[in-house]
């Protein structure tokens, strides 16, 4: 055993060989796969946990926060994870909405609104799809509107104008029947 252990040693004199990660990889080696599937993974940008931002945020790709954030978040057609360390006073409008930290104020999710586990949410939810798991913290009303496609159009409805009421006397109680009374 040792003496493999002196045979993996360079001699004095000659040049170490390259580290592992240094070498150019080939297209068919195996570590090329791990590079190619990053590329085609979705872009997820993060907000870290010393971050604040106070304002509106808009976005076209999904976003976890871990930090502060006031104002409106608006990201119409992607995910918003508000992560564990996450604190946010803000109208969050989404695709899709997974609360971790905590969250007061509106959400308004197009496809679902998932508190999990920790997470707390201070505010009104509309979604046509709510998950809440057990230790999970909620405070407002939840309105499961399903998709505006899938409603069928509102009958608009007029309001009618007040007519004046013509003054006319007071209809009299009837009365009753003339005749004997039985039992009396």
């Amino acid at each position: 055993m040792w003496k493999r252990d002196e045979a993996v040693r360079p001699a004095p004199g000659q040049p170490m060989a390259a580290p592992l990660g240094s070498t150019p990889m080939t297209a068919g080696a195996p570590g090329s796969r791990a590079e190619t599937s990053h590329n085609v993974e979705k872009d997820i940008v993060n907000i870290g946990k010393s971050v604040v931002i106070k304002g509106e945020l808009n976005g076209s790709e999904d976003l976890t926060i871990e930090g502060h954030v006031e104002g409106t978040i608006q990201l119409r057609d992607h995910v918003l994870t508000i992560g564990p360390n996450g604190k946010i006073k803000a109208q969050v409008f989404a695709k899709a909405v997974i609360v971790l930290g905590e969250v007061t104020g509106n959400v308004t999710a197009s496809d679902k609104v998932d508190i999990r586990d920790n997470g707390s949410v201070d505010g009104d939810i509309v979604s046509p799809r709510v998950a809440i798991a057990e230790g999970a913290h909620f405070r407002g009303s939840v309105d499961m509107q399903r998709k505006a496609a899938a409603q069928p159009p509102k009958a608009e409805v007029k309001p009618v104008a007040a007519q004046p009421v013509a003054s006319q006397p007071p209809v009299p109680a009837p009365t009753p029947p003339a005749g004997p009374r039985i039992g009396a």
